[in-house]
């Protein structure tokens, strides 16, 4: 496994890569890392020959100087965690590589950015953007990985890729979660124990909406109402944001009448944690459970179209989320 740090060298090692006819998959991340990007560079590897997990703590996507700065990085760790995970390649660059003096140059997705994270947290993911663009040239990937846990992240980069004719397949990878049901998060090792105790209420919380709509709910402020209780009843937890979303274009719904994306964001202490769940409303899955036992009397494998989220290509079997990615 090599560590390289500069986009050149990066550049050349591709290149002699793709000249062998070796497809590449890109995993990014901030570091930190967890079995949740253990999962990503598993997909990664079985998407590709060779594997590159590229490992910046970005700055310009940080909204707050102090989270920036308390950011965990643990660069020995992580190269030994890819190692063991048949890495072939880190990508590693310093703040000042990526962003030498005269940088100001910028890209933004316009619209999928401006709701849940991207209204609080102004700028954010002009920063995910450039970063990622600036990653994909410098790895030159075939295809790149992320989590669903930063699901709203996961779309402005699709939409970016398809903009602006990246060529680069984009996927998305079902969360990795603990035995109590937390997502897995390169900052909930910040968490203290008794904010990481508390931290079970948001899993709690999306179990709760989820059981709503598949009993019937169909109303957002009445699923919203239900996380809002649930975190509340939490004193250590505070509620930032908890909405109901198409799944792909982040637009509110009236309705819960097809999957839908319930986000939520929520502080423990100076911890704010991210999770979300698919809502899939009792009729479509019942249809879905129809469509599998039929399948499975025609020779057909269960699972397929009819039981997947839109766009996203994975089955509504189980809560979207991330295992790593940019993590934030």
């Amino acid at each position: 496994m090599q560590t390289l740090r500069d986009p050149r060298a990066m550049q050349a090692w591709a290149e002699a890569m793709r000249a062998r006819g070796e497809r590449i998959a890109l995993v990014p991340t901030m570091g930190a890392l967890h079995e949740g990007h253990v999962a990503l560079i598993a997909e990664a590897r079985r998407r590709a020959k060779r594997v590159v997990v590229s490992i910046f703590v970005n700055p310009i996507q940080f909204d707050r100087r102090e989270d920036l700065e308390r950011y965990p990085r643990t660069l020995e760790e992580d190269a030994a965690r890819c190692a063991a995970a048949g890495v072939d390649a880190i990508y590693a660059p310093s703040p000042g590589v990526m962003y030498p003096e005269g940088f100001q140059t910028a890209v933004e997705v316009a619209a999928l950015s401006t709701p849940l994270c991207g209204k609080v947290r102004p700028g954010h993911f002009r920063g995910v953007t450039t970063v990622v663009t600036k990653l994909l040239h410098a790895v030159r990937p075939h295809v790149a990985v992320f989590g669903e846990k930063d699901w709203q992240q996961l779309a402005v980069v699709r939409r970016m890729a398809a903009d602006l004719d990246f060529g680069i397949e984009i996927v998305g990878v079902p969360t990795v979660r603990e035995a109590d049901g937390l997502a897995l998060s390169s900052r909930n090792r910040r968490l203290a124990p008794a904010e990481r105790e508390a931290a079970r209420c948001v899993p709690r919380a999306l179990d709760a909406a989820a059981a709503m709509v598949a009993t019937g709910e169909t109303r957002p402020a009445m699923i919203v109402g239900r996380v809002a209780m649930e975190i509340a009843a939490c004193p250590r937890a505070r509620l930032e944001y908890a909405e109901v979303r198409d799944p792909e274009t982040l637009e509110e719904v009236e309705e819960v009448a097809a999957p839908a994306l319930l986000g939520v964001a929520v502080w423990m202490g100076d911890v704010r944690l991210i999770d979300n769940r698919l809502l899939v409303p009792a009729e479509v899955e019942g249809e879905s459970a129809r469509a599998a036992r039929g399948g499975c009397r025609a020779g057909v494998e269960p699972g397929g179209a009819a039981a997947r989220s839109p766009g996203s290509g994975r089955a509504l079997d189980g809560p979207p989320g991330s295992s790593g990615g940019q993590d934030r």
